[in-house]
């Protein structure tokens, strides 16, 4: 019986230790995640601000290089400020996401949103060999945070652009709308998504951008997509894709109509 007790207070007491165990490790993996958040949130920021620095830089050294040109000058100042702008405004919705805030939303035309994005980009995409083509309504408004918005559609479109160089094709960026939502569809005719890539392309991380000798101008940080899947997420819309390799890809966003 003294024996049975015994083994009873032992089990008793490894139990009571393994909980304890337990309970540190949990510790220790709130705090981990904490720190992976932190770093993924970095990361993002870091991804999405070159998209807009580059523009910055080239406009800049654009001045810099024409001083003599007066006029053009002043366009190439009037970008700069431009992206500057719009990069305070992304930093400062980053910074708000990060913090769990909410961003107020409202009416946007989506024509004029994509009309800024391309201001942004300076270079000329015909420059690569590539057709830009634009199909949407003067008047489509979608309810969104607009800035937000154009994070999603910039990284579409430069996702794009690099699916298709350096032999050039065709970007196709069109929007319709339902009874109760906008669709926008960003189109490319670039070398597409393999079938078992799929599944992963919204994941944190994943990129198929790793080639350092490959014609893209960046290796991928694997947040681009990720982070178009939380905004979208965010304003109770959807983001899917459709693909083939060597025959392009086509994302599709679905979004809340105008209140």
């Amino acid at each position: 019986m003294t024996s049975i007790i015994e083994k009873r207070v032992s089990l008793h007491k490894r139990l009571a230790e393994h909980q304890q165990q337990n309970k540190a490790l949990k510790s220790q993996i709130t705090q981990l995640q904490g720190l992976a958040n932190i770093g993924t949130i970095t990361h993002m920021i870091a991804h999405e601000m070159n998209n807009l620095l580059t523009p910055v830089g080239n406009y800049a050294t654009l001045a810099m290089d024409s001083l003599d040109d007066k006029g053009l000058v002043e366009k190439a100042l009037t970008k700069t400020t431009q992206s500057y702008v719009r990069a305070a405004k992304i930093m400062e919705s980053l910074l708000a996401m990060a913090d769990g805030k909410q961003q107020e939303k409202k009416n946007a035309r989506l024509a004029v949103l994509i009309e800024e994005i391309f201001t942004c980009l300076c270079r000329d995409f015909s420059k690569d060999g590539i057709t830009v083509k634009i199909q949407i309504p003067e008047e489509l408004e979608v309810w969104a945070v607009p800035v937000q918005v154009q994070q999603v559609l910039m990284n579409l479109i430069l996702n794009a652009r690099d699916a298709m160089l350096p032999r050039g094709g065709i970007l196709s960026i069109k929007a319709t709308e339902s009874r109760d939502a906008v669709q926008v569809e960003v189109k490319d005719t670039g070398c597409g998504i393999e079938p078992g890539d799929m599944k992963k392309i919204f994941e944190s991380f994943f990129t198929t951008k790793t080639d350092v000798n490959s014609a893209s101008r960046h290796s991928g940080s694997g947040l681009g997509l990720a982070f178009c899947k939380k905004i979208i997420d965010a304003h109770g819309g959807r983001i899917s894709v459709e693909s083939q390799p060597e025959k392009g890809s086509t994302f599709t966003i679905t979004l809340p109509k105008p209140h």
